[in-house]
């Protein structure tokens, strides 16, 4: 994975590096910020080392918990996309009449007098 992701780092071009840069910058900003947020409100006082071992810990539940939400995000998706593809199928294969009144109603929603 990662000689997958060097190799396309080194295909980007220089804006598309500068914004990846940006994001992974305002990610870790935002992860930093939960971190300090769990350790206020967790009511702890920590050393330096303790909190950097708090950090860590936390980071690598949190990694877990963001791979596990990957994981069933991806199975739904591959469970609901066959219904979707036989939906579409169905509707684009109908006669075009059918689907030039699909888009009828939308005239039709105006008062009649």
């Amino acid at each position: 994975m990662f000689q997958r992701n060097a190799e396309r780092w080194m295909q980007m071009g220089p804006e598309e590096r500068m914004i990846m840069r940006e994001r992974e910058k305002i990610y870790r900003a935002r992860v930093n910020r939960e971190v300090d947020t769990a350790l206020r409100d967790s009511g702890l006082r920590l050393d330096a080392e303790k909190r950097a071992q708090f950090e860590q810990r936390y980071l690598q539940e949190r990694r877990r918990i963001e791979h596990s939400l990957r994981q069933e995000v991806e199975s739904r998706r591959q469970q609901e996309l066959p219904q979707i593809q036989e939906r579409l199928k169905k509707e684009f294969t109908q006669p075009s009449a059918t689907t030039s009144s699909t888009t009828a109603p939308g005239a039709s929603s105006s008062p009649k007098k």
